[in-house]
């Protein structure tokens, strides 16, 4: 199973996300609650988070490390409209997968796609670093 959690205070941005994940064929779980988005980690629910810019009155920046601390192979896209250069390296050094804008168009949409595919396709070579 192909799990996927779309963690965001953004109703529009999840639906949107959820909805286009679904159709490539993975199982999506939504929330825009920071415990939601946490328990999913710990309870081995998410392979995969894609996390927006705010949840729960937490920032990305304050929830990567709580989320990084549960599960540390966890891959974790930051969707988000926008970030300061200074939050974006904080992010990278807290061990994010990839940081893409919220999607708009169809070329942001594909980037989403690409962006999910290689981060599953990360956890699968190294969960068998034989078949590398």
């Amino acid at each position: 199973m192909l799990g996927l959690l779309i963690a965001d205070d953004d109703a529009a941005s999840r639906i949107r996300l959820a909805t286009l994940l679904m159709e490539e064929g993975y199982d999506v779980i939504t929330t825009d609650s920071a415990a939601d988005a946490i328990e999913g980690v710990l309870k081995n629910v998410a392979k995969v988070v894609i996390l927006g810019g705010k949840l729960g009155g937490l920032s990305a920046s304050e929830l990567l490390p709580v989320l990084k601390k549960c599960k540390s192979d966890l891959k974790v896209i930051i969707a988000s409209e926008e970030s300061p250069l200074p939050v974006l390296r904080r992010l990278r050094k807290e061990g994010i997968f990839y940081f893409l804008m919220k999607p708009v168009s169809g070329e942001d949409r594909e980037e989403v796609r690409q962006v999910v595919q290689c981060a599953f396709e990360n956890l699968r070579n190294h969960a068998n670093p034989s078949t590398m």
